[in-house]
């Protein structure tokens, strides 16, 4: 005897559907909903490539205790903004510039101003983001001389001296805190990122009177000529004295930043003759 199969309804909203039609519904949710994911993608993917993605990954800042960011590649443009070393930058883009301790690469942040890259450590000297609209590879000018060199100092004239105030025993660097060669080891340590201590190469370098002997000692270049992020150094005082190159300006003096000597054992600047130091090129 034929039984018709019964078509099961299911109550909804005080309406009834077979399953077929539910199966149909189903069918075309997917697809849409397909779409949407493909349409989502494509989006994200076109934001990425015109550039208003930001790179994600932040990169940590080096070498100085505060970076100023600026409106173009150059460190003569306008300060835009100044950040510490505490933050943490986003790059945008990258682009090329004014050379920088041998780096041309300037990265743009967050805050649509750039920074050289060189203060950037993103564990690369290469580019890590899109170039910026409009850049183009300039030669370097970090060797070509200049009437005025104060662009290139490696960064801010500040007493951002770690140790200040604390001025009993020792520093991480094997020099006696709040002195001239303290204060000098810092900048070299933060400001060219060069590992330096008391016994450098294998030299003591001990008092300010011994550094350039030292650096001789050491393999590296000591001169009448002085140039920022060099070492001034003197002999004329009983331990002698050291001091940090800040600027070189365009009648030939010599712009220094020290510690402990006409203030004790704290922070100083000084336009002095170019012929009042010996001057000590580490870089």
């Amino acid at each position: 005897m034929y039984h018709p199969t019964p078509i099961l309804l299911l109550p909804f909203n005080r309406h009834f559907f077979v399953f077929g039609v539910l199966d149909e519904l189903l069918l075309k949710s997917t697809t849409t909903i397909m779409q949407l994911v493909f349409h989502l993608f494509s989006n994200l993917l076109l934001l990425a490539y015109i550039g208003c993605w930001t790179t994600a990954a932040p990169f940590p800042i080096v070498h100085t205790t505060s970076l100023d960011c600026r409106s173009s590649p150059t460190t003569s443009a306008k300060i835009v903004k100044t950040y510490t070393a505490s933050v943490d930058l986003r790059i945008s883009c990258q682009g090329h510039g004014e050379s920088v301790n041998g780096n041309d690469l300037w990265d743009k942040t967050q805050d649509n101003c750039f920074v050289a890259d060189f203060f950037v450590k993103t564990g690369t000297t290469k580019a890590v983001a899109p170039l910026c609209p409009g850049s183009v590879k300039l030669p370097s000018t970090s060797t070509k001389p200049s009437s005025s060199t104060s662009s290139k100092v490696p960064g801010p004239r500040l007493d951002d001296y770690k140790f200040k105030g604390k001025c009993s025993g020792a520093d991480s660097f094997r020099f006696f805190k709040c002195q001239c060669t303290s204060f000098v080891a810092q900048r070299i340590n933060e400001r060219l990122g060069i590992k330096f201590t008391n016994s450098f190469k294998g030299a003591h370098w001990g008092n300010a009177n011994s550094w350039d002997e030292a650096a001789r000692q050491a393999g590296f270049k000591v001169d009448g000529t002085p140039k920022p992020g060099a070492i001034a150094q003197s002999n004329r005082a009983p331990a002698g004295h050291v001091a940090w190159v800040s600027e070189v300006t365009k009648d030939g003096k010599v712009v220094v930043e020290e510690y402990n000597f006409n203030n004790p054992e704290a922070y100083g600047t000084r336009t002095l003759p170019k012929s009042s130091f010996n001057y000590i090129h580490l870089q």
